[in-house]
């Protein structure tokens, strides 16, 4: 199978792009009807149109940005459609898929099918969708019956999951399939998520056909996914809303924190994607060292395990210096290649020293900053962009995750480490 990009020729914020489509009334916070031009040729659409065309005739998935990270997407109608999600991604078959919308009315329409003109839509959900959406928040909802859905997106819950993506692109595409996508990240299962449309390419090439490329995601972590339905309300993967954000919505001050930073398998099924299986993983051992600000790098006990390992790598948040490895020095070279699609991710490549100055192994270092919406923001493509170089042990510097979206930045590298370090 042959794997095509299909690039789509935009510039800055996509959200605000008239070519890609608009709501119908000039209120932005009706978010009832996303309407798509009837423009053509064009530029713009016209690599979306063959998408969807691609998506309503085959059971071949699609890639496609969101702002989280790139989705596999699929008509979530169709059961064949959505077995090819699996079968692409290499996923276990109960781990539920997250339902991808453009506006309301085809949220309301799968809801309630006999009758769409009234809102079936829980009322505890209200205050969420009017300050969260269009943006990476997923909500549970209960499962219709008869459901539109093929069974398979569902992994044999009672429950959904469904968002409303801020990407333009996103919201497009599905509106010309004209069906709700499944979709889940567009990576090979267990891998670092796709914030590019070369990671993609790097993990379906020969399993998917088409990849959308839209440019890097502005997000770099995947929706938040929260659970109204139970009393108190829980949120079952941190993501790109905050705790403190979704309590500060009325009806929800006593959310509580439902998932756990490890995999759990071998348990009951999951509630929601990300929580049952081992997710994140570069093909590196990853030591996490968990409260990295209050250490000043990698010490000596942590490095005596090094022996014949020939690359090193560090990913630093702002606690670390360059010289943050305990008992050795750093001589940096020069910035290695960021070839790879990895925008934005700059490696400083040179050699660990001994006190004798004699290399120990090839120094690998990546510095995403303080700010926790940078960190997130790259933290997939350096991990990424480290196993490409060829790390075989990265050091990361843990964040304080009391804050803002730090608790979904450490969740994530909580469940891609081989090793957690205090």
């Amino acid at each position: 199978m042959k794997t095509q990009i299909l690039k789509v020729p935009l510039t800055g914020d996509d959200a605000d792009s008239s070519f890609l489509g608009r709501w119908a009334t000039p209120d932005d916070n009706d978010l009832t009807s996303w309407v798509v031009p009837t423009t053509s040729p064009s530029p713009v659409l016209d690599p979306l149109r063959t998408a969807a065309n691609h998506l309503r005739t085959t059971s071949i998935p699609v890639a496609f940005p969101t702002e989280t990270v790139y989705g596999l997407g699929a008509d979530a109608t169709r059961s064949s459609a959505v077995r090819g999600i699996y079968t692409a991604k290499g996923r276990p078959s109960d781990n539920p898929l997250i339902v991808h919308i453009p506006d309301l009315s085809m949220l309301r329409r799968l809801l309630s099918p006999s009758s769409p003109g009234n809102d079936p839509i829980p009322a505890i959900y209200h205050p969420l969708i009017a300050r969260f959406w269009p943006g990476p928040l997923t909500i549970l909802l209960p499962l219709p019956s008869p459901s539109p859905l093929a069974p398979e997106v569902t992994a044999s819950l009672s429950t959904f999951g469904v968002r409303m993506p801020a990407s333009a692109l996103a919201r497009t595409l599905i509106s010309l399939v004209g069906s709700p996508l499944a979709a889940p990240s567009a990576n090979a299962s267990t891998r670092p998520s796709p914030t590019t449309a070369s990671h993609v390419y790097d993990d379906l090439q020969g399993r998917i056909e088409l990849v959308i490329d839209g440019g890097a995601c502005a997000v770099g972590v995947e929706s938040t996914v929260v659970d109204g339905l139970c009393d108190p309300p829980a949120v079952l993967r941190p993501g790109g809303v905050s705790l403190e954000e979704i309590r500060e919505c009325e009806g929800w001050e006593r959310v509580e924190r439902g998932y756990e930073d490890k995999a759990q398998e071998g348990r009951e099924a999951p509630r929601a994607p990300g929580m049952k299986y081992k997710h994140y993983s570069p093909r590196a051992r990853v030591v996490l060292f968990e409260k990295g600000g209050e250490r000043e790098g990698v010490g000596q006990e942590e490095m005596e395990g090094l022996v014949g390992k020939k690359t090193v790598a560090v990913i630093r948040t702002g606690g670390w210096g360059r010289e943050c490895v305990e008992g050795f020095g750093v001589v940096v070279k020069d910035v290695a290649s960021k070839e790879g699609g990895n925008e934005g991710i700059e490696v400083g490549e040179g050699e660990l020293v001994d006190r004798g100055g004699r290399k120990v192994a090839r120094f690998l270092d990546v510095n995403l900053g303080k700010d926790v919406k940078g960190v997130a923001h790259g933290l997939f493509a350096a991990l990424r962009e480290l196993d490409r170089l060829g790390a075989d042990v990265i050091f990361v510097e843990g964040v304080d995750d009391r804050h803002d979206m730090a608790e979904a930045v450490m969740n994530r590298l909580r469940k891609a480490a081989s090793e957690i370090r205090a």
